[in-house]
């Protein structure tokens, strides 16, 4: 009985040594973490974003995600973490995450504006026709898709221009590939080429040399009805083209 009173008594003085420790640390103590404001996180996030803080930015923008019980700013995160991959150079994860904003919220009012920044990330690769006829087919097929889901959409003057400018660049790609037939002597792979563009572009800034490209291509055939014709059209649409008087030459020579 004895040993239990000394062993109690030693364990109060041990207690209140720590207690004394503890309180003469001079460290303040801890509070408790008031209520979560996702306001002001996105406030501190946009901050981060400014100063090129992008990890810290979208650790707090998660934060918000996790934490935002109204989904009022659970949407703005989503967004602004696509923005931030944009601004850091990282058009392929600002991509996935524009995509998982439509997937979770397809009815937002910030939809289209995802839907655009998808397309605009694809055009922003395009670098010209040899190298940028796969961004412009995709920007292509993702401002088509905006217009079809967001027909009011209040992008709509520029991304008809936008729209023109990757199919110009297409149509570029697909008048070198032909070419590129032509001028190795595969004329049946360089018609089908220039046949193909003039089809689904019928109004190519570049249709005169299409025409005498296909003229050409069925004269070293031997087909030369089908010569006669593409010279014939290329002479009567455009009589003051550059390649006039060469193609006058070659449908007398034909004939």
């Amino acid at each position: 009985m004895y040993n239990t009173s000394m062993q109690n008594i030693r364990f109060s003085l041990l207690l209140f040594l720590v207690i004394l420790i503890v309180s003469c640390s001079g460290k303040p103590a801890v509070k408790p973490e008031g209520p979560f404001n996702p306001e002001k996180s996105l406030a501190r996030a946009n901050e981060q974003i400014d100063k090129k803080d992008y990890e810290d930015a979208r650790a707090t923008l998660l934060e918000i995600k996790n934490r935002d019980l109204s989904k009022k700013f659970a949407p703005l995160a989503q967004l602004k973490i696509a923005d931030s991959y944009v601004k850091e150079g990282e058009p392929e994860l600002a991509v996935i995450e524009y995509q998982k904003f439509l997937e979770v919220y397809p009815d937002h009012k910030y939809a289209m504006y995802a839907q655009y920044q998808i397309a605009m990330v694809h055009f922003g690769q395009i670098e010209g026709p040899e190298r940028g006829y796969s961004g412009a087919a995709k920007a292509l097929e993702e401002f088509e898709k905006l217009k079809k889901m967001f027909p009011r959409n209040p992008y709509r003057e520029i991304i008809d221009i936008r729209i023109e400018n990757c199919k110009n660049i297409i149509a570029d790609y697909e008048f070198l590939v032909g070419e590129f037939y032509y001028k190795k002597e595969s004329y049946n792979s360089a018609i089908a080429r220039f046949d193909g563009l003039m089809k689904k572009y019928p109004h190519y800034k570049r249709e005169a040399d299409v025409m005498f490209y296909c003229g050409m291509s069925y004269k070293k055939l031997g087909q030369k009805e089908k010569a006669i014709e593409y010279l014939n059209r290329l002479i009567e649409k455009y009589p003051n083209y550059k390649i006039i008087k060469v193609a006058k030459k070659e449908l007398a020579t034909i004939k």
